[in-house]
């Protein structure tokens, strides 16, 4: 079962989420966006979103670089893995409370402003309380792993994770024998991935580089452009005043 989840389940969350949403963008891209709420109430939104948002962005940002980093790369650059589990429990937990204060604003306003809840999918609702949950397990590893500080737990996960980049056989025993609420993480977090393609998350990747080989969809034609080329330019109709 270690094997399933831990072996062959990230290969296919990971080939899921790529291939559904390149093909989601190339047949709708249209719902390519976080359809915000902001104008339906402002309330919370600017300080949930920010918290949420930057909090979530040094979360995946430091486990982007501390698992797949190269162990040879901190040992060569004289940091210990003692001093990088207890950088990661710091950071990692600012960051998370961050998150997770931010996250519980917003979803206060999904759930309880009759309009947000009128606008809002299943997607929008659940995909919210699944990060809040990978929020909280996330946090609740650091207690955890404050009983690991010698760094070792951390050189698992960063050998499972690049044995699954790279294609390693047995990335999935290095994790074997870790804590269940670190297993419950990896598994929750592979989850959201999958999802992903499926849900307003696809926002993440909305920056708008199709324009970079390939024209756009939308055309604009400014008054100055349709006199020269001979066109009549739209007016507003006359309003007569009423009597």
């Amino acid at each position: 079962m270690n094997y399933i989840l831990f072996g062959i389940y990230p290969y296919i969350a990971i080939t899921v989420m790529v291939i559904a949403s390149i093909a989601r963008y190339e047949r709708d891209p249209f719902t390519w966006k976080s359809k915000s709420s902001q104008l339906l109430r402002k309330k919370q939104f600017i300080a949930g979103s920010v918290l949420f948002h930057v909090g979530v962005l040094m979360i995946f940002a430091g486990h982007l670089v501390g698992l797949l980093t190269p162990i040879q790369i901190f040992d060569m650059l004289g940091i210990g893995h003692g001093t990088k589990q207890l950088l990661a429990i710091v950071a990692g937990g600012v960051a998370g409370i961050m998150a997770l204060v931010g996250g519980a604003l917003l979803l206060h306003r999904r759930l309880f402003d009759p309009r947000i809840r009128a606008n809002s999918t299943l997607a929008d609702t659940g995909i919210m309380v699944l990060l809040m949950a990978q929020l909280l397990l996330g946090l609740m590893t650091i207690v955890v792993s404050l009983g690991h500080l010698d760094g070792a737990e951390m050189v698992k996960f960063m050998s499972w994770a690049q044995g699954i980049i790279y294609l390693r056989a047995g990335a999935a025993d290095h994790i074997a024998d870790v804590h269940w609420l670190f297993k419950a993480h990896i598994l929750l977090g592979l989850t959201i991935f999958l999802l992903f393609p499926f849900t307003r998350l696809v926002h993440m990747f909305s920056a708008p580089v199709r324009y970079l080989w390939r024209p756009g969809y939308q055309i604009v034609r400014s008054r100055r452009g349709a006199k020269t080329a001979g066109m009549t330019p739209l007016r507003r109709p006359r309003q007569e005043p009423a009597e």
